[in-house]
C-alpha cells in the first residue's frame, strides 16, 4: 500500500497523502495546502482516505497521527473509551492473544457499524414496533399459559385477558402450540431484523 499511496495524488480511489514535517505540520498534497489534527478527523468523519508519511524518511505513521487523534478527543472532554475498556485493552499488550486483538476490534466495529442504522430505526418506529415488543407479549402469554396450567383459579390477576374462562387441558395444550408459532415467528423477525 505504501508504494501505491506515494504515487497518490487525491484522485478517486487513491488516498490522499498528508506529509508530516519535522515542526509538527502537516501537510495535505492534494490540496496543496497545511491542515490540521482537526481537519484530519474531520476527513475520517466523511470517509476520505489519506495516509500520512513523515516528510523526511517516508515512513507511514497513519496509526501514530490516528491514534494522536483519539487522545486529542479524549482529552478534550468527547471521551467514548471507558477506563475498564482501556485498561484492557492496556493489558492485552504483550498477551498471548495480542496478534488476534485488531482484527477483532475491527470485525466488531465494522458489525456496529453496520447494526447501526437498523438500530436507529428500530428506536425511531419505537419499541412497539420492533420484535422487542413482541418478545415481551409472548412473555406475557407464556406466563398466563403458565398461570393457567400450574394454578388454576389463582391466575385471575396475571395478564389482561383474566375475564376468560379456564381452559379445558386439551384447549391449553392448543395454547403451547400457538405459543410456538409465535416464537417461530418472532424468531424470524429478529433474524430479518439482523440481516
Amino acid at each position: 500500500m505504501v508504494g501505491r499511496a506515494k504515487a497518490a495524488s487525491g484522485t478517486a480511489g487513491d488516498a490522499i497523502i498528508i506529509k508530516k514535517y519535522a515542526n509538527r505540520r502537516l501537510y495535505n498534497t492534494a490540496s496543496s495546502s497545511y491542515i490540521t489534527l482537526e481537519d484530519l478527523a474531520r476527513m475520517v468523519r466523511e470517509n476520505v482516505e489519506f495516509q500520512v508519511l513523515d516528510a523526511k524518511s517516508g515512513d507511514d505513521i497513519t496509526h501514530s497521527i490516528l491514534t494522536q487523534i483519539i487522545m486529542d478527543e479524549e482529552a478534550n472532554g468527547e471521551q467514548m473509551l471507558p477506563v475498564s475498556f482501556l485498561r484492557q485493552l492496556i493489558g492485552m499488550y504483550g498477551n498471548s492473544m495480542q496478534a488476534m486483538v485488531p482484527s477483532y476490534l475491527e470485525a466488531s466495529m465494522a458489525n456496529f457499524r453496520d447494526n447501526q442504522t437498523k438500530i436507529r430505526e428500530a428506536f425511531e418506529k419505537g419499541i412497539s414496533a420492533t420484535p422487542f415488543a413482541a418478545i415481551h407479549e409472548t412473555n406475557m402469554a407464556m406466563m398466563r399459559a403458565a398461570a393457567d396450567v400450574l394454578l388454576p383459579g389463582m391466575a385471575k390477576g396475571v395478564g389482561k385477558d383474566r375475564e376468560k374462562p379456564k381452559p379445558a387441558a386439551g384447549e391449553s395444550r392448543d395454547e403451547i402450540a400457538v405459543l410456538r408459532e409465535q416464537m417461530a415467528a418472532m424468531q424470524k423477525k429478529l433474524d430479518e431484523l439482523g440481516k
